[in-house]
């Protein structure tokens, strides 16, 4: 038996690219975006009662990464991207139909709007449904998972002097925590774990409308080379 699933809206992100976005949400607090409501769902009566939440559950489609044939086992970068396991023991974004969840913080509510910050959801990102975060319910004290039980290490992160200056005034411009959501994305490391790359190899990304690029002059630290508006 096949089901369908419509939308409910979609999620215009600070994440343009899906190179450097966080594998997991809340580990880049100054990750924001706006949830954008299709109708009948924009109408104010489907959001009572939201205001009392600070955090809800997204459950959304992978929709760069819909597969038609099931993946069984998968590389989870957490492991070293070396490593097979079976998908269900990951949250991979290889999933036998595409859905991915994630719990974001709920910033304030617009007509026909959420505005969300601590996001790993690309630009584009349609939602299936929104449910709110039950403390209670939601934290299990003795939970344990023995492949991902520790958020991961971070890198250092370190700026130029001309990309700091770039960034800050980029942040003004936009309004957004720019320089943070730098920080935080790049400090957990978005290069392949099988990687080592030479200092002379750049990467980049984009993050609103700006490209950021950096390189690794030494395989435990980033530099931060350049901000600069698309």
């Amino acid at each position: 038996m096949s089901y369908s699933v419509t939308p409910i809206g979609v999620v215009r992100s600070c994440f343009k690219e899906k190179f450097a976005i966080p594998r997991q949400p809340q580990l880049a607090p100054a990750a924001r975006g706006v949830l954008e409501l299709h109708p009948p769902f924009d109408q104010a009566h489907a959001l009572e009662g939201l205001e009392q939440v600070s955090h809800v559950w997204l459950l959304f489609l992978f929709h760069q990464s819909l597969e038609t044939e099931p993946r069984l086992r998968v590389r989870p970068p957490r492991l070293g991207g070396n490593r097979m396991v079976g998908v269900f023991a990951t949250r991979s974004t290889h999933r036998p139909n595409g859905i991915g969840q994630s719990v974001v913080r709920l910033e304030r509510i617009e007509p026909g709007r959420l505005h969300l910050s601590g996001i790993d959801l690309l630009d584009g990102t349609p939602v299936l449904d929104i449910k709110p975060y039950v403390p209670y319910a939601d934290v299990i004290d003795d939970a344990r998972n023995g492949l991902a039980n520790n958020a991961p290490a971070l890198i250092a992160v370190n700026w130029t002097a001309t990309s700091l200056q770039q960034a800050c005034s980029e942040a003004l411009r936009l309004g957004e925590p720019l320089q943070a959501l730098i920080e935080q994305c790049l400090a957990q490391d978005p290069r392949p774990a099988y990687q080592t790359p030479s200092p002379e190899r750049r990467y980049g990304t984009r993050l609103w409308d700006v490209e950021v690029r950096w390189h690794y002059p030494d395989p435990s630290s980033i530099t931060v080379v350049d901000v600069v508006r698309v």
